[in-house]
């Protein structure tokens, strides 16, 4: 095949590509298209088989940031049991739950998708107690929302970033707290991630035996429903039903105060749990020692944030972005490496 011939045909395929995008998006008149995209800080040529948003997508599920999601807390910190949550199961999940209200709604899905796998790529080792942690070492307004964002945008591909389109970046940064994204493919997955951690958080702690089903609240149970599925179902429907047509997501009114008031009995019931909660005191002391050490000998870091300080930016920031990147294993291992005395072995034994 000539060169000709492969142009001609890598531009059919692109075409083809947008066309079938267009015509699922027709009768949607807020859905977002990657034809329409903001672009990206470094343009690109276009990819002949995937769609913008298909291609950030694949970014993210390819970067390293992504895998070690895989062994992040979610609510337990590193679970020794098999079937507890993990950040990565948790960005599954809300994905799963993005993708099913898009499709009913008519939106985006593919948007919808990456910006649901990227929400979370910036959240700490132990879940919001690392958060927390460098909250109170490096910068009171630390957020693992626009940690995320430094995560696609600075430190992914070796610092070089994954070039996202602008959607997919908004759509993150705005997924939780006050801020509202720009799309409604990116306000979904507000929805989506809260809906997704209430009903799994739920689980694992029944699981966990610090919480029984029968300990929810029968009002909100009447409401919601009473199994794991029930409430999922409840909440995605409820954000279908208020949002069709519409170029903002909601929920219906009744359906959203039985959320909020369940989300609520999570914070004192299990979030706040001493037995759920028991190890974070410690989580956090290790988190300090971390960003003490490195910072006082920031060439024990890896070489990508070894270049950005040596480039001029503040010692604390690249301590912060190695330690938020961590896993909790490896934040674990590496306080042992650090602070814990191996025990001495004479040569010959």
């Amino acid at each position: 095949m000539t060169k000709d011939s492969l142009r001609l045909n890598h531009e059919l395929l692109e075409t083809r590509a947008r066309e079938r995008e267009a015509r699922m998006l027709e009768d949607s008149p807020h859905a977002t298209h990657s034809a329409s995209t903001r672009g990206r800080e470094h343009p690109m040529a276009p990819c002949p088989m995937r769609t913008e948003f298909q291609r950030d997508r694949d970014r993210i599920t390819h970067c390293q940031s992504f895998r070690r999601l895989m062994y992040k807390t979610q609510v337990f910190l590193a679970p020794a049991g098999d079937h507890y949550r993990t950040r990565l199961t948790h960005t599954l999940e809300v994905c799963q739950v993005a993708r099913t209200m898009a499709r009913a709604l008519r939106l985006n899905e593919d948007l919808a998708e990456a910006a649901a796998l990227g929400h979370d790529l910036g959240h700490t080792p132990f879940g919001h107690a690392g958060e927390d942690a460098l909250r109170q070492c490096f910068d009171p307004n630390f957020a693992h929302y626009e940690q995320s964002l430094r995560v696609v945008e600075r430190l992914e591909n070796n610092g070089k970033g994954l070039n996202l389109t602008w959607e997919v970046r908004d759509a993150i940064v705005n997924h939780t707290g006050k801020s509202v994204a720009s799309t409604p493919e990116g306000m979904l997955i507000k929805f989506a991630d809260r809906i997704a951690y209430i009903n799994h958080d739920i689980d694992d702690a029944c699981r966990a035996g610090i919480l029984r089903p029968e300990d929810i609240p029968r009002e909100l149970c009447e409401v919601l429903g009473s199994t794991h599925g029930d409430r999922i179902d409840t909440m995605v429907s409820s954000v279908i039903v208020a949002s069709d047509g519409k170029a903002e997501i909601s929920m219906t009114p009744e359906v959203q105060e039985a959320t909020d008031r369940l989300r609520a009995f999570l914070f004192e019931n299990v979030y706040k749990n001493p037995v759920a909660k028991g190890e974070e005191a410690k989580a956090k002391e290790l988190v300090y020692a971390l960003f003490d050490y490195f910072t006082n000998n920031p060439t024990k870091m890896p070489s990508l944030y070894v270049r950005m300080w040596q480039d001029g930016e503040a010692v604390e920031r690249c301590v912060a972005d190695f330690i938020s990147g961590m896993t909790d294993r490896y934040a674990i291992e590496t306080y042992g490496e650090l602070f814990i005395p191996r025990v001495w072995r004479g040569l010959h034994e």
